[in-house]
């Protein structure tokens, strides 16, 4: 499992109609590409993906552009990422037929597919919980303090020896902007 840039990127393009599109009015491709910073030809073809998953709308003409196909709060971020890549967690980790095996050589990757797939499980049923709602209006829960191991040299000892302590920062304070999600 690894996110590339093109999920990343087609889910802020999804984001993008999202926020844009709340008065029900289409977004132009080139507005969409625009303000994520990417190319018109790119951010078509990363639209042309989720219109064929049946997550937006697209509208010909000069007024023309996407709009969801639901509301915000029935799309999640799994439906994005399975639109744009199908094999981002794959159900299987072993390309061995059944039959092959008992002769297999690589037994321990067979051994710990269960791992993955437990694994698996649990991004998927994180990401299908998140829905494109809360992303736009900020809701996920967010960290209230961050510890950080910090490495002090005192001037008595050597180079060599360090001491390690951890410093536990305040709150983080809160975000005045809304970039790159901003309208």
């Amino acid at each position: 499992m690894h996110l590339l840039a093109r999920e990343e990127t087609g889910l802020r393009c999804l984001l993008r109609v999202a926020l844009e599109g709340r008065t029900g009015a289409p977004v132009p491709i080139a507005q969409i590409a625009a303000r994520e910073g990417i190319s018109g030809v790119y951010a078509a073809k990363l639209m042309r993906q989720l219109r064929l998953a049946e997550l937006v709308e697209s509208t010909r003409g000069a007024a023309g552009g996407y709009r969801l196909a639901r509301p915000a709060q029935e799309i999640t971020v799994w439906d994005a990422i399975q639109a744009l890549d199908e094999s981002f967690l794959p159900t299987t980790t072993c390309d061995c037929e059944p039959s092959d095996r008992i002769d297999c050589r690589r037994t321990t990757d067979c051994a710990i597919s269960s791992l993955w797939r437990r694994l698996g499980s649990r991004i998927r049923r994180e990401l299908t919980a998140v829905t494109l709602e809360e992303l736009c209006s900020g809701s996920l829960d967010q960290p209230g303090h961050v510890s950080l191991p910090v490495t002090a040299m005192t001037s008595a000892t050597s180079a060599t020896k360090t001491t390690s302590k951890t410093r536990t920062l305040g709150p983080i304070p809160e975000r005045t902007a809304t970039w790159p999600y901003s309208t």
